[in-house]
């Protein structure tokens, strides 16, 4: 899945480590790599969000690992809003789950 990102949202995932102890700064185009993943997790719209916003779970080669990307549906498009580094049920998920 293509997710497009704003110069603001980059801003956002690359500087994660500074707001959250343990974090890792995400590149976008992990994020994106991790999005347009064939084997990724994808749950439109994501149970956890009260936005409607898009859960992807997937995994970025250039990066190596798994990465949650959250999106949203804006003007026919998929904005990236945030990503992390996957960890705990989803990671084991998307790893478990059969391909």
């Amino acid at each position: 899945m293509e997710v497009r990102w704003t110069r603001a949202r980059v801003q956002h995932i690359t500087t994660r480590a500074e707001r959250y102890p343990d974090a890792s700064n995400i590149e976008m185009r992990w994020a994106s790599e991790a999005a347009a993943d064939p084997r990724a997790r994808v749950d439109d719209p994501d149970p956890k969000s009260i936005t409607a916003a898009v859960r992807i779970v997937g995994y970025s080669p250039t990066a190596g690992f798994v990465i949650t990307v959250i999106a949203a549906h804006i003007d026919g498009d998929m904005g990236g809003v945030t990503a992390w580094k996957t960890t705990g049920s989803e990671r084991r998920l998307y790893l478990e789950e059969p391909r």
